[in-house]
């Protein structure tokens, strides 16, 4: 027997040595499912005798396509130098395919293959030739929506002939020009890669009956995450044999919205009755604490075949859980422990994985605040995401009118309907006279020398920009964005735009007003938080030696973590808003949380925030417990107090009084300045008229008992500055506040 097999466990090995018919691998979280396909390609050339070009693996990411072909080499070496299994992704794969035969459909063998920007463009021209705008029908929207329907096989007509509102049907007269725009240009977008090998198998089926031919043995890679055109298409390829062999895992299908169906693999016995299940359930990545949580939460879901995963690694932790006051005490906490992991053990890496991209913000703030190198994968940061960056580019002409970057960035964001050629002028006349584009602007508005169109949309951005000026000096910093957002459109404009990305990118413009209060309650100014989003955002390269990662739970899958943290396991944000009554979409949440909760290898901890503070509210919230809490058993957790965590209170960034100690200090100090100047007020909070005087003992909901230590303005308006032992300093309005004096 081959040495190489020996290497396997049970499971394993049952999986590799059954070569022929259909076979579903169910595959659990580090179950060693590449070394199964690997080991499966290497028995079927070595030990078999077939040949390797007659075997066909397919996968989605050119990574995983990539580290087969290694791993493959390497257990065969010279036997595959001449020839080699196919490896690659589904859409390479149609790619080789249509570029031999295209020409049955009626295209040119070298059709071009339009990426996102291309799309992007070609949907904004046909727009634009029906006579619609780009308000009516936002391009990322109708791109989005356009890639959906064509991967599910609906076709412009049937989107005309089922629309049920005028959206839809100027959506399919969109979609019906947009395919029409593409083959006229003898192009393909990403979807149609897919689409058109699928078209070409049924209209050409001696083409198809080729390629079954050629690749007798047929391996699909995370078959939970394929849609309903890779499963007509593996279909095709299978169509006069049935040695196919599927690797997946119904637990970990999370991306439902990108069009994959969960149904292919839970109807995988059905579509192949003779159909041989083995199931990997051995993990060589988690403790058997962290699989029993994880099981115990996923087991919930009805759509699933079920599996018991083992390890034999039978110590460690119990799932940890720890309540935060706020998102930035869970980030304080988050990052404070994250640091302490890695400078436990060299080898020790940390997760940090949360529901939305918005929630990065206080978690990237806190790790840079401790010196905690850290990564972001799959996404910018929070302040270089291209919303933020347009917002803050609004904020720094608000004080530096002769920004002329930020300017030109906002130009024309949201659209304004100003071309390039106008854009490009002004450009070229400040550069000219050498004046800014703001001076520049003014000026060539006053001789008039922008078409009517432009000069109105020109006019119109400075008087946008005059009032955000206004408003930086005399409005908080909470209000000053809550008032950009609105004046400018930013807002408005993506609520035009119902995919994920833009259910995201509101999120992401919400958090920054959530920034801006907590940046007031401390005191900062505008200039102050601008300077501290230039910081957040400067291009400091981590990777090559951060072992800190933050992430997304989607794009956590397929890696490990010594120890994650999974963060805002809260009712809303994880299971997310969107899902709430939806059964189905909530079973793909819980399996998001399965995933997340499988990437820890020996520490498992889930934080929430007891409080959260919501888009433009001076207040705080209180929230509820994720229902994925419920789910895991008490018997696997333990929680984590702020002191055990910690060691020391909470305190917030900048503020030093944040013990009783500090407060009794600073309000001695403070008496001793109001004597020296003569019995006058040193600062300005009120000695005597004040409802709120110095010293006052209050009471609040949140933050427990403080002490008054500032107070401006008069009646319920008035802003006072109090320090909550553990907490800080915190700036409340007295009519929102709800103290009680003690």
């Amino acid at each position: 027997m081959p040495d190489f097999l020996d290497h396997l466990n049970p499971q394993q090995r049952r999986a590799v040595e059954s070569t022929e018919g259909p076979l579903l691998i169910l595959a659990g979280a580090g179950s060693g499912k590449t070394r199964v396909i690997t080991y499966r390609i290497a028995h079927l050339i070595q030990n078999c005798g077939v040949p390797p070009q007659a075997i066909l693996a397919v996968t989605f990411t050119n990574k995983a396509a990539d580290q087969m072909k290694e791993r493959v080499a390497t257990l065969l070496g010279d036997s595959v130098r001449e020839s080699s299994p196919h490896l690659s992704t589904f859409h390479s794969f149609c790619v080789s395919v249509l570029r031999r035969e295209i020409e049955r459909l009626g295209y040119q063998r070298e059709f071009s293959i339009y990426d996102d920007e291309d799309q992007q463009r070609l949907v904004k021209a046909c727009t634009k030739e029906l006579g619609l705008t780009e308000e009516m029908l936002p391009p990322r929207t109708a791109l989005s929506r356009i890639s959906h329907a064509k991967n599910s096989g609906v076709t412009p007509q049937e989107m005309f002939q089922n629309a049920a509102d005028s959206v839809t049907e100027k959506l399919a007269s969109v979609y019906e020009r947009y395919v029409r725009r593409l083959r006229d240009a003898n192009a393909l977008d990403f979807d149609d890669l897919l689409l058109k090998a699928v078209e070409l198998f049924d209209k050409a089926p001696d083409v198809c009956e080729k390629f079954n031919r050629r690749f007798r043995y047929l391996m699909v890679d995370e078959y939970q995450d394929t849609n309903r055109v890779q499963y007509l298409l593996i279909r095709q390829l299978t169509r006069n044999h049935q040695n196919i062999c599927v690797v997946g895992d119904e637990d970990q299908s999370i991306y439902r919205w990108r069009g994959a169906d969960i149904r292919n693999i839970l109807n995988f016995k059905t579509d192949f009755p003779r159909a041989e299940i083995v199931r990997l359930e051995q993990n060589y990545r988690s403790t058997q604490i962290i699989l029993d949580a994880a099981t115990a939460v996923v087991k919930n879901n009805r759509e699933r075949i079920g599996k018991t995963l083992w390890s034999q690694e039978t110590g460690g932790s119990r799932i940890g859980l720890y309540l935060a006051q706020d998102a930035d005490g869970e980030a304080e906490f988050i990052a404070q422990e994250a640091a302490a992991s890695l400078s436990a053990s060299a080898g020790n890496t940390v997760g940090v994985l949360y529901r939305t991209n918005a929630q990065s913000r206080p978690l990237e703030e806190a790790f840079r605040r401790h010196g905690v190198p850290y990564q972001i994968v799959g996404g910018f940061r929070f302040y270089d995401r291209a919303e933020i960056k347009d917002a803050i580019a609004y904020a720094r002409l608000a004080l530096n009118p002769r920004d002329s970057a930020a300017l030109l960035r906002i130009i024309n964001t949201p659209p304004r309907g100003l071309g390039q050629s106008t854009i490009g002028a002004l450009r070229t006349a400040a550069q000219e006279r050498g004046l800014s584009v703001w001076e520049t602007l003014e000026a060539e508005i006053a001789a008039q020398t922008f078409p009517l169109r432009a000069k109105k949309a020109f006019e119109a951005l400075l008087v946008i920009l005059r009032q955000n000026k206004e408003d930086a000096a005399s409005l908080s910093l909470g209000s000053f964005f809550t008032n950009l957002l609105d004046r400018t459109g930013l807002m408005k404009a993506l609520e035009a735009d119902d995919s994920i990305e833009g259910e995201g990118r509101r999120e992401n413009l919400q958090e920054l007003v959530n920034a801006a209060l907590e940046a007031e309650e401390r005191g900062d100014t505008l200039r102050s938080f601008l300077d501290h989003a230039a910081l957040v955002s400067d291009a400091d390269d981590y990777k090559e030696r951060a072992r800190a990662t933050l992430m997304t739970l989607h794009t956590a899958k397929g890696l490990e973590f010594a120890t994650v943290f999974l963060a805002g396991m809260e009712e809303g944000l994880f299971p997310h808003k969107l899902s709430q009554g939806d059964g189905t979409a909530i079973e793909e949440e819980r399996r998001l949380c399965y995933v997340g909760m499988t990437r820890a290898k020996r520490r498992l901890v889930l934080t929430r925030a007891l409080y959260r503070r919501l888009y433009g509210e001076d207040s705080f919230r209180g929230t509820r417990p994720s229902r994925f809490l419920d789910e895991v058993p008490d018997t696997l957790t333990e929680a984590i107090s702020a002191e055990s965590a910690l060691g020391k209170p909470q305190t917030s960034w900048h503020n030093s009084l944040d013990t009783v100690e500090s407060i009794d200090r600073f309000l001695s100090e403070h008496v001793a300045r109001f004597e020296r100047a003569g019995g006058e007020r040193t600062g300005s909070l009120k000695s005597s008229t004040s409802k709120w005087k110095l010293g006052s003992r209050v009471r609040h909901a949140k933050y427990g008992v403080g002490t008054v230590v500032d107070c401006e303005g008069e009646g319920e308006d008035a802003k006072i500055t109090i320090s909550f032992p553990g907490h800080g300093r915190k700036k409340l309005v007295d009519r929102y506040a709800a103290l009680e004096k003690v």
